[in-house]
């Protein structure tokens, strides 16, 4: 089983419900809806990247690789997560988790690229 595919279908279909409740439950407070649909749209394009390490991976392991999924799973919990908490509770877990987790979140593209690029100049 490819942990980094199931996490990435789990993860869309989290970001599809949270989106229709943060859509349809959230009341008319444009604010409070946008940050939270934020995190609901930053987790779906974060869970294909996830879904692209599991591929990926099915060409061969790759530490960059591996690396990268954690970066974009943790980084959709920190990111994503603080953006619903905020958006859903008026309420921050945790200081400074959005930013890091964005940062994360960036980290795992740019290893993604990194080893996409390689798989593709070995191709060639």
């Amino acid at each position: 089983m490819n942990i980094w595919i199931l996490l990435g279908g789990l993860n869309a279909a989290i970001a599809v419900a949270a989106g229709a409740y943060g859509w349809h439950a959230l009341g008319d407070t444009p604010d409070i809806r946008a940050i939270f649909m934020m995190g609901s749209q930053y987790q779906m394009w974060h869970a294909l990247g996830l879904l692209a390490v599991g591929l990926l991976l099915n060409h061969g392991p790759a530490r960059a690789l591996l690396i990268a999924g954690v970066c974009f799973q943790a980084g959709i919990v920190l990111f994503s997560g603080t953006l619903y908490s905020f958006g859903g509770l008026m309420f921050i877990p945790v200081t400074g988790a959005a930013p890091f987790g964005g940062g994360l979140l960036i980290i795992g593209w740019l290893l993604l690229g990194i080893c996409g690029a390689k798989h593709v100049k070995r191709a060639l």
